[in-house]
């Protein structure tokens, strides 16, 4: 009767540790499950989506590279809507040089602006000089900022090409 007792209380345990593990994979899927939904769910648009789709759509094109502070803090303007920008990335994965399309353009330093007109702007471009520049209104205008109020230097600096 004691061997019966014990055998009892083993399966008792391996039962209460079968219901443990059960448990914990359940709160586990579900954990997962909700960090897969909340991932799946699309971000809120940015306050410039529609700017920075007018500006792609205007032909005009941003040439950067990966290391520039310039670059970054051009896209920086744009906060979440920088994904829907023109962007070419002009260097190589090592730093070693520029990519063929960049070295075919011309490009001398970073960020580069080509717009449809055929004109340039090296250096961090104001959104309003990209607003004149690709006829793409600014939010919360009705029309693009007329090029006679922009100023005549923007005084911004451009990356130079490594060595």
């Amino acid at each position: 009767m004691k061997e019966e007792a014990k055998q009892q209380v083993r399966r008792d345990q391996q039962i209460k540790r079968m219901k443990t593990a059960t448990w914990i994979l359940i709160i586990f899927a579900i954990v997962i499950a909700g960090f897969i939904y909340i991932k799946s769910i699309p971000p809120p648009p940015g306050e410039y989506d529609g700017f920075a789709r007018c500006i792609a759509a205007s032909g005009a094109k941003f040439y950067g590279a990966f290391w520039c502070p310039h670059c970054a803090a051009q896209k920086a303007l744009f906060g979440s809507s920088e994904q829907y920008l023109p962007y070419v990335e002009c260097s190589l994965p090592d730093e070693s040089g520029q990519t063929q399309v960049c070295i075919d353009k011309g490009i001398k330093g970073y960020p580069t602006w080509y717009f449809a007109d055929g004109s340039t702007s090296t250096g961090e471009t104001s959104l309003e000089t990209l607003s004149a520049k690709t006829g793409c209104a600014l939010p919360g205008q009705s029309a693009p900022v007329a090029t006679s109020s922009l100023p005549t230097s923007t005084g911004a600096s451009s990356a130079a090409l490594p060595g």
